[in-house]
């Protein structure tokens, strides 16, 4: 039973992983591509994580799959802000956005 619960997870996990690179490959838009990336990619990351957790069971694997799914929470939303705001800063032309009257003067300071 738990070989399933492994190979789902694994699979589930490589299945978001490769959403994510396709959506970074096939989007038009750098704020869809950062999004595809850190919401797909960390979501495969973590399962397949949590596979390995789950196949080697001792409390060292388990304490380091837990400590990089924390850190892949906590960084990847904050490089997608950083990413997307240096985009916008830069002037990188962006697919089918509406910008609100003034946010583009307060948002380029």
């Amino acid at each position: 039973m738990l070989d399933l619960i492994m190979a789902a997870l694994v699979l589930l996990g490589g299945f978001f992983c490769f959403v994510a690179g396709f959506g970074v490959l096939r989007l038009p838009d750098v704020l869809m591509r950062m999004h595809a990336s850190t919401k797909a990619g960390t979501l495969g990351s973590g399962l397949i994580l949590v596979a390995v957790a789950v196949y080697f069971g001792d409390l060292a694997t388990i304490t380091r799959a837990v400590a990089a799914i924390l850190f892949l929470l906590i960084t990847a939303p904050v490089a997608a802000h950083m990413i997307g705001r240096a985009a916008f800063r830069v002037g990188v032309p962006l697919w089918k956005t509406d910008i609100e009257d003034g946010a583009e003067e307060k948002l380029r300071r």
